[in-house]
């Protein structure tokens, strides 16, 4: 079963024996018994700052995780890769759909559609593939390396590198030798079933100047969540004799019945979709790679990389129901695929290094959602005194019955990006050392979100939608453009100044349809529904007409006074109107737009006080470009501003046997932007007060004899809010307004990141006879707790807290000639680890569900080299 205990001797055990061992590393002279780090922990080759440069060399916070390193922690998508990374944590409700903070930069909730821009850039290569719909769960195999820089990156990665960049680097195609691999993977969850992966590559050089390299892979995660029986009954007619329901949902919405006062409504069953270790994951993709050298100076590389992933279930659970499991019913599910084409073009004009790179990125997926947690809490809670949801509201088939009022969301979010940069370095031997580029990216997001109601009455839907309650279609266009430049000049043989700028230029629009539809029999006083939410403000009655009104004129207090249904046409396809944008003289309607233009910078002190040792201090920038909300009644939000304040060094002792980088931090976060799930369950983004982050992170590798090594990565972030978090704007932010509250006072710490966070790994390798050798690892993770959000949608709610976790993972394995093959465990202890959590609606109070790190895993790994 489940334990909630940490495991602090183990982790106290790996600590300390790397922090003892250090002194008598660093102090003695190099023996035969000691040995130089392996070449993944001393000749780290990165290109953080665009040009290739050993890792102890760069003056940045960087954590490289190399291709040996992926393939001994059997790296395989974004959750495994983060336990390495200190100052990296994300929120997630499944795979796919992912928001990645570092340095615990985040206000939660960023993942909503069409949220803020994120403030973590995502590279594959050299290609952003930054989504506003959140983080490509790039399937990881056959990589380089993987690098996680820490603070703002913004002068050379632009938006969405405010607080870090993340960069995934492939192994390119290589025209010395034919070479490939292919591995397999079979393991079995606790409290689920089994899943296996398969994965192969193969280099093939064609000429002496032509190679290509082919990727591809298919694996099956194993579900652990049950989807187990339940039952939902809502409220009928209330007796007018009766005082009255004041009574609500039990905890995690488990039926109660019908209260008392109140006729027998419907009572439902999800007998249909009950199933154990329902939420599963398939993914399979490929990538492939032509590189051709056009001449001994211009090198070109073609890539094309595509993956389809398709998850089913909920990938939360509900703490209220025994153990991991939820009581749905409607379908689930979440179809990701996506392709993305590049093209990089490397030469020298002279001596100075030219680099163009342009990419096409192409996403789209369908999902499914439960939305019955809103049902019933409307249904027992909210309008329990008028008669339940389907009451108050018009839930009615075309005969006038009333009906089952439960809803499911079906999605279709189309994604389109186009990303091209343009730079030119001077030689890197030189004491003044220049990059500078143009850069350009546009995205498009096209989103829709229909609201089913089975069954529900064609007048009550929305306009030309039978079934559908409510609808959202609408297309947002994000445009990025920068020119960017970088200086660093040796002011002596060890003391070198590195400056940075950054123009940048944002041009972002939303247009399109949100909302209910509008009773066709709907008129001012006559008495039929104006459609099955009674709604008269949002949606159709809110959309332009072709005078420029809206379809429900208003006199100057509100009211009703006119509905006038000759609508403005259509902004996009499926919506009957539009009811976000901006109505023209010549009757056409553009979008709303916000954009916006400035500088950002970055300036670097390096002092190399030895030569394998150096200090650095940082004082850079970066920014989110600010964004239209969804409803057309919001104001825009504003860009948000981080400044960091940095001090480091990096240090390699005792002929390399040990090395220990650390980076202390503080960081001013300006008018932060933050979105919770408001009215009607919409997403909202605003701009709150300021915050300050402040802390540490480290990493730490030890080789205390040959073949055995010890890496540390932890980090220490504090992040608090320097005002009150009110529930309606105010820029005082004293919340004493009539009808304003406080929902997170000054001094609230930050969501989503840990205060500590700690990954230890230890690998002894030793041979085996003449041609074997044997490996033994063991791996610590701990993460201290966490808030989830600042607030949530109902202000009086409470902050579900992350709790505090330590996992612990082993494996042991064998390597011969051309095969190898391992036994691993992870979550040995089979920890329940909180990760996230949501809710399906704003005002769904009762139940979060809480994502996990996955249970106790226990596989085999067989590979074969060619």
């Amino acid at each position: 079963m489940f334990i909630r205990k940490p495991v602090p001797a183990l982790l106290l055990a790996s600590t300390a024996l790397a922090a003892l061992s250090a002194p008598v590393a660093a102090q003695t002279a190099p023996t035969p018994a000691a040995a130089p780090l392996p070449p993944e922990n001393g000749e780290i080759i990165v290109t953080a700052q665009k040009r290739s440069e050993n890792i102890q060399k760069v003056p940045i916070s960087i954590q490289a995780i190399t291709a040996e390193k992926l393939d001994q922690l059997n790296i395989a998508n974004f959750n495994d890769y983060t336990k390495s990374l200190p100052s990296v944590t994300f929120q997630t409700s499944q795979p796919g759909v992912t928001t990645v903070y570092i340095r615990g930069v985040a206000s939660g909730g960023d993942g909503n559609h069409s949220g803020s821009l994120p403030s973590v850039g995502t590279y594959l290569d050299e290609q952003p593939i930054t989504t506003i719909g959140g983080t490509l769960d790039v399937h990881i195999y056959d990589m380089a390396r993987i690098e996680a820089l820490s603070g703002p990156q913004g002068t050379l990665y632009g938006a969405s590198s405010e607080s870090g960049t993340i960069r995934l680097i492939t192994n390119k195609p290589d025209t010395s030798k034919f070479y490939g691999a292919i591995d397999v993977e079979g393991n079995t969850v606790a409290h689920g079933s089994q899943g296996g992966k398969v994965e192969g590559f193969v280099n093939a050089p064609i000429n002496d100047r032509m190679a290509v390299r082919i990727v591809g892979f298919y694996e099956h995660d194993a579900g652990y969540i049950d989807n187990i029986p339940g039952t939902r009954t809502f409220i009928g007619q209330k007796d007018d004799a009766s005082p009255g329901y004041t009574g609500g949902v039990a905890p995690g919405g488990q039926d109660q019945g019908v209260p008392a006062g109140y006729d027998p409504g419907i009572t439902i069953n999800n007998k249909d979709f009950v199933k154990k270790n329902y939420n599963d994951v398939d993914v399979f993709g490929g990538r492939g790679a032509l590189k051709v050298d056009l001449n001994d100076n211009w090198t070109a590389t073609a890539t094309v990389f595509g993956q389809d992933q398709k998850n089913h279930g909920s990938f939360g659970y509900d703490p209220n129901l025994p153990g991991l499991s939820v009581q749905h019913f409607l379908p689930e599910y979440n179809h990701d695929r996506y392709v993305q084409g590049a093209l990089t073009i490397e030469g020298k004009i002279g001596n100075w290094d030219l680099t163009y790179t342009g990419a096409y990125l192409w996403r789209k997926i369908n999902s499914s959602s439960d939305y019955t947690d809103y049902a019933t809490q409307y249904d027992h809670d909210l309008y329990a005194a008028q008669g339940g949801l389907a009451n108050y509201f018009y839930f009615q088939d075309n005969a006038g019955n009333t009906i089952n009022p439960i809803q499911r969301i079906v999605g279709k979010d189309s994604f389109n990006k186009v990303s091209q940069e343009l730079r030119i370095s001077s030689p890197q031997s030189n004491p003044l050392r220049i990059t500078g580029g143009l850069f350009y990216q546009r995205q498009e997001h096209h989103i829709i979100q229909d609201y089913q109601v089975t069954g529900l009455a064609d007048d009550l839907s929305v306009n030309g939608h039978p079934g559908t309650l409510w609808l959202t279609d609408q297309n947002r266009i994000d445009k990025d453009y920068a020119v960017f430049g970088e200086a660093a000049y040796d002011i002596t043989h060890s003391l070198t100044l590195t400056g940075g700028l950054r123009y940048y230029k944002y041009d972002n629009s939303l247009i399109g349809f949100f909302g209910f539809g509008l009773n066709p029999n709907y008129t001012i006083g006559g008495g039929a529904a104006t459609n099955a939410a009674g709604s008269s403000r949002t949606g159709v009655p809110g959309c332009f007409t072709t005078d420029g009104g809206t379809v429900i004129v208003r006199d100057a207090e509100g009211n009703q006074i006119a509905v006038n249904r000759d609508f403005a046409p259509a902004a996009q396809g499926l919506g009957p109107c539009t009811n976000l944008g901006v109505y023209n003289s010549d009757g056409s309607i553009s979008p709303k737009r916000t954009k916006d233009d400035g500088f950002i910078h970055r300036l670097n002190l390096t002092w190399k006080f030895a030569p394998d040792k150096m200090v650095y201090a940082t004082w850079s920038r970066g920014f989110r470009p600010g964004g239209i909300n969804r409803r057309a009644d919001l104001q825009p939000y504003q860009p948000d501003f981080l400044t960091n304040y940095e001090v480091g060094f990096k240090t390699s002792w005792a002929d390399h046997t040990v090395r220990w980088n650390a980076a202390f931090f503080w960081q001013d976060w300006k008018h932060f932007q933050y979105s919770f799930l408001g009215q009607n369950s919409f997403t909202e983004i605003h701009n709150g007060p300021n915050a300050r982050i402040k802390g540490i992170e480290t990493d730490f590798t030890l080789v205390p004899t040959p073949g055995l090594t010890f890496t540390t990565t932890a980090a220490y972030t504090d992040g608090k809010l320097r005002s009150n978090l009110c529930a309606v704007d105010d820029p005082t932010y004293t919340c004493a307004e009539d009808g304003n509250s406080i929902v997170a006072p000054k001094g609230t710490r930050l969501p989503v990141a840990p205060k500590y966070k700690l990954n230890t790994v230890g690998r002894y390798e030793f041979a085996v006879g003449d041609d074997m050798k044997a490996h033994i690892q063991g791996a610590i993770t701990f993460q201290s707790k966490a808030s989830s959000a600042l607030r949530l949608g109902a202000v009086d709610d409470p902050v579900p807290t992350l709790r505090d976790f330590t996992l612990v993972d082993l494996a042991t394995g064998l390597e011969w000639k051309k095969m190898s093959a391992e036994l691993f465990v992870t979550n040995l202890f089979d920890v329940k680890a909180d990760i996230s959590t949501f809710q399906e609606c704003g005002s769904c109070s009762y139940t979060n569900y809480y994502v996990i790190q996955p249970p106790r895993t226990v596989g085999a790994r067989l590979g074969y080299k060619f």
